[in-house]
Order: C-alpha cells, then sequence, then structure tokens
C-alpha cells in the first residue's frame, strides 16, 4: 500500500470487539481460586483499505463496554497518530490512578487495558504495511529468542472448563500432568518436572500465596534439591505476608532465590524488607505505573520491576519503562497472566526489543490448552519463543476458534474474573485478605 500525498497513514474504518472464555484449571492464589474458564477479549481494528491488526487484552465486562466507548475516538483515527489517540482516551476516561488497580493480585484498571489493545493492534496494522515485525517499531531485535520461565501453581485436581475438577482420562505428557493437583512439595515438583520437560524451561518461578507459609517455603526448597543450583528460582506469595513474616521466611529462602516478588503489601514495607535481606525484590504489585516511580526510588522499594504492557499502557510504554529502570537502577522483566498467543506475540517482539533481558520472563502459556491464532500454539524452544518473522505481530486469527471460544464465553456466563467467588465454592467460608500470614 502507497500512503497518500498528505503523508496521512490508513485510516481505522471499524473495530471489533470479541470475549472469550478459554479452558482454565484449578489454580490458587493469594486471591482465591482460577474459575473454570479465563476471560481474554480480542480486538481487531480494520482500516479503510481493508488491513487489520488485532490486540489481546484481560477481559471482563466493565472493559469490553469501555471498548465498545473508544470506537468513537478510534473510528477514522490514523493508525500512526498513537499520541494523540491517547490523549483523546484520556480526556474521555479519565487517567488510571494507583488505587484503580485494585488490591487482588491482577490489574483492575481500565484505561491502560483500553490504551494497549489499539496501540498493539494499531503496530500490527503499520508492521504489515510497512513489511516489518512489531519488534522492528520497538527499536530492532536485540535478541532473535525471549526466553521465558515455568510458572508453577498450587493447585487442585481437575482439567477447568467442563470437566471441571475431574480429568480427562485420555491426557497425556503435560496435558495430563497439568489436571494433576498440587498441594504440597512433592507435587509442586511433579509439576515442575512435568512442565520443564515439555517446555525446556531452564528458570522456575512458583506462585504463593495460597497456603502457610511453611507448605509454601518447603515447596521452594524441594525445588532446589530436585534442580539443583544450576535452575534459578523465584517465588511470589503476592503481598500477602506481614513484614515480620517475610523477614523470616525470607531469610531462609536466601541462598536460593533468584528474587523473591512482592513478599509484602506497599512500596513502605517493601522498602523495609529490601534493607533487611540479601534476594532482589521483584514486583508487579507495588509499583505499577510511572506516577508511583518517584515513590519507589525515594523509597528504594525494589530491585525489580515486572512490566507488563497490558497493565503499563502498551509496548511503546514498556520501551520507556526500560529506560527510566536502567536510569535509577532498576532492572526489568515481564509479568503475565492466562493469556493465548496474541499477547504472547506482543510478549515476544517486546522481550526481544529490550535492551537488556536479564531474567526470563513471566508466562502462563502452558496452562492454556485452546488457542485462537491460526497454526495452533506458538513453540518454545528450550523455554524460548522465537520472535516471529512476518510483519507485524506474524500471527493471525483463527476465526473458526475465534467463534468457538466466544460460544464458550456465552455459555459459561462469566463477566468478570472473581477468585474470591470461585474459592467459596469450594471453602464456603472463606474471604480474601489482603495480608494473611
Amino acid at each position: 500500500m502507497k500512503l497518500e500525498k498528505s503523508g496521512k497513514g490508513p485510516l481505522v474504518r471499524e473495530i471489533r470487539i470479541t470475549p472469550i472464555a478459554i479452558v482454565d484449571p484449578p489454580l490458587l492464589n493469594a486471591a482465591g481460586l482460577h474459575a473454570p474458564y479465563a476471560l481474554r477479549t480480542i480486538v481487531e481494528l480494520e482500516t479503510e483499505d481493508g488491513i487489520v491488526g488485532i490486540s489481546e487484552i484481560p477481559g471482563n465486562e466493565a472493559i469490553d463496554e469501555a471498548l465498545r466507548e473508544a470506537s468513537n475516538i478510534i473510528i477514522g483515527k490514523d493508525v500512526y497518530q498513537l499520541g494523540k489517540i491517547q490523549r483523546e482516551l484520556e480526556a474521555w476516561f479519565g487517567k488510571d490512578s494507583s488505587q484503580d488497580r485494585g488490591d487482588a493480585p491482577w490489574d483492575q484498571r481500565k484505561l491502560v487495558h483500553i490504551f494497549s489493545a489499539l496501540e498493539v493492534a494499531c503496530l500490527d496494522i503499520i508492521g504489515k504495511i510497512t513489511n516489518r515485525p512489531v519488534v522492528d517499531l520497538l527499536g530492532g531485535k536485540m535478541r532473535d529468542a525471549v526466553p521465558f520461565a515455568a510458572y508453577l501453581f498450587f493447585k487442585y485436581e481437575g482439567a477447568g472448563g467442563k470437566l471441571g475438577f475431574s480429568k480427562d482420562p485420555a491426557a497425556n505428557g503435560w496435558a495430563a500432568a497439568r489436571q494433576e493437583k498440587a498441594i504440597d512439595p512433592e507435587g509442586i515438583v511433579a509439576q515442575a518436572r512435568a512442565m520443564c520437560q515439555a517446555y525446556g524451561f531452564q528458570s522456575i518461578k512458583l506462585k504463593g500465596g495460597a497456603f502457610e507459609p511453611e507448605v509454601e517455603v518447603a515447596s521452594m526448597q524441594a525445588l532446589y534439591q530436585a534442580f539443583g543450583e544450576g535452575v534459578p528460582l523465584r517465588f511470589d506469595p503476592n503481598a500477602i505476608w506481614k513484614p515480620e513474616t517475610a523477614l523470616k521466611y525470607g531469610k531462609i529462602m536466601e541462598p536460593i532465590l533468584e528474587y523473591l516478588e512482592d513478599p509484602v503489601r506497599g512500596q513502605d514495607h517493601m522498602a523495609w524488607l529490601r534493607k533487611m535481606i540479601q534476594t532482589p525484590l521483584a514486583t508487579n504489585m507495588c509499583t505499577t505505573s510511572f506516577d508511583e516511580i518517584p515513590a519507589s526510588i525515594a523509597l528504594g522499594s525494589e530491585d525489580i520491576i515486572l512490566s507488563d504492557h497490558h497493565f503499563w499502557g502498551g509496548l511503546r510504554a514498556s520501551m520507556e519503562l526500560s529506560r527510566v529502570c536502567t536510569t535509577f537502577g532498576r532492572q526489568l522483566s515481564m509479568h503475565s497472566n492466562s493469556h493465548l498467543g496474541i499477547s504472547l506475540a506482543a510478549m515476544v517482539h517486546l522481550g526481544a526489543a529490550l535492551p537488556d533481558l536479564p531474567y526470563a520472563l513471566d508466562t502462563h502459556y502452558p496452562w492454556q490448552s485452546e488457542e485462537v491464532i491460526t497454526g495452533g500454539a506458538l513453540e518454545f524452544q528450550e523455554g524460548a519463543v522465537p520472535v516471529p518473522s512476518g510483519p507485524g505481530l506474524g500471527v493471525e486469527l483463527d476465526r473458526s476458534a475465534l467463534a468457538t471460544l466466544h460460544q464458550q464465553y456465552l455459555d459459561c456466563g462469566l463477566k468478570i474474573r472473581n477468585d474470591e467467588i470461585e474459592m467459596q465454592k469450594v471453602h464456603p467460608e472463606w474471604t480474601f485478605k489482603k495480608i494473611r500470614w
């Protein structure tokens, strides 16, 4: 396609917003229990000359409605004018605040979701126009493949979806292993062995906050015994520990951890703990926006910021964050939530463009058994995903799969994520507590 003489890029003719539900096993975390389905939203922008850009974000009814509102802004816009688009979105919706993030481990802000969805889709279009991958639009490829860590969970038995807490007896390999319960050190080690064998991961993360610290720390020690010092380990109790608990168990785990993620809640408590233990502290909960960085630097609340383009305002904002981190002596890695291949492709392009990548990135991808892109699941090679080579994101929608997963959304009845309600189906008296131990 040739640009018009005026120098304007293609204009957006249509936005399509498709909520989907994907099968999710009964995984445990500090906020409760994963529902049998995880919600995602697929966004398509189509230009006046028929070029389609796609993106994927965490789904819920409020964000989907906000995206429909945003159609009044994005329709007719030049896909290159992302700054103007963002300014108009902020004028319409208002800026997010740290309070909008919410107390749960996942981010509940609205504007960052909306803009990241539109930005990624616009970059996908621009890449298709210029015949360049998104990584080149972010500054160019610093590496050919992006490493990820095995992301372990305490979990109840079950496959999720229609099977719920039941298992598919025909499953084998990792598909069978991810159905098994893991509520103790033995179960976590078995889960780690199966996932690492299937994907070749070279480092391991355990999501905690589900059980008493003794059980979870024993599980980390069991992983160290099983995999040895050559496999980096990280642990995330989702800020549910009291400072004294974090100090006690942080000291115990000092010899075995690569980093400790969000052991306590808030920048003040993180800064206190950071002075008391040698293990680097990482966060996806106490420093989650550019507005919070000045206090983070003043307090010294963490060593590593875990970015997420869905929550930091897109891929370009995450590149800006990397420069801020370098300036102030922070390191940058990447957070994850339940996702499919469109989000993974965007994460890989970003991970490939970052100047430095000292830690393997997080991904929930092995926990998902369905896909919405053509060709099926993206391939991991020795724990890393090669950068897609095609223009834009390098992945395309499978429209038959999209229709199936949208129908699954309609059938399952879920409109918003609420892990507390799901946990109460198993333990009726259970309630979410921001700080539990």
